[in-house]
């Protein structure tokens, strides 16, 4: 696929082998690293998004929005596709995916995808990330969606540099209005952030 007036992404592959072997004939979307849900433009951004002046959620917080390196070029690697009932992200892409990335001399490796941890060599995203450590690059995944009880963080292999998201120290209040009552209401708050203490490790496994 050619992307036309855009400086920041310089590359776009796709991997569908595996997903095609299980989901069985797949159609022309299905040949292109185009992103049709946004989770990948989504996660793209938050790792190399570009200086974004007077953003804001709703009218709070204005200032300027950036990924964490947002001078960066990047190229995508799709792997995940709609889900059927046997996945979505198939190991066979997903070490295709970094074969290609290792091959095309990337810095930094971004993932935002994973299970639930396994042995490191049964688990594809751990054995295709030492790979790519070995080979001098940075890799970086998102620690699951699934906090934050004990035992719920993915991609815990030590040569991965793992994320998670964490508290904000600004509240966000919105208006509720219940007939002729107003309540205000705060859609991401600071009460319970401990400034005084560290918070423990929770364990892995």
């Amino acid at each position: 696929s050619r992307f036309l007036g855009c400086r920041k992404l310089i590359g776009a592959r796709y991997f569908n082998k595996a997903y095609g072997a299980a989901a069985g004939p797949l159609n022309a979307t299905f040949y292109s690293p185009r992103d049709h849900d946004g989770h990948g433009s989504h996660t793209l951004s938050t790792a190399a998004g570009n200086f974004v002046p007077g953003a804001s959620i709703l009218g709070h917080a204005n200032g300027t929005a950036k990924g964490g390196s947002p001078r960066a070029r990047v190229a995508t690697y799709k792997v995940c596709w709609p889900r059927t009932f046997r996945g979505e992200c198939f190991d066979a892409d997903i070490l295709a995916a970094f074969d290609a990335a290792i091959h095309d001399g990337i810095d930094v490796l971004s993932l935002s995808l994973g299970g639930r941890p396994s042995d490191y060599f049964e688990n594809s995203l751990d054995i295709g990330a030492f790979h790519a450590v070995r080979k001098g690059i940075t890799v970086v995944c998102s620690d699951g969606n699934s906090g934050p009880n004990n035992s719920t963080v993915t991609n815990v292999a030590p040569w991965i540099l793992t994320v998670g998201a964490s508290t904000l120290d600004r509240d966000f209040p919105a208006d509720v209005v219940f007939g002729n009552r107003r309540v205000t209401v705060d859609s991401m708050n600071s009460h319970f952030i401990f400034t005084d203490r560290f918070m423990s490790t929770m364990p892995a496994h």
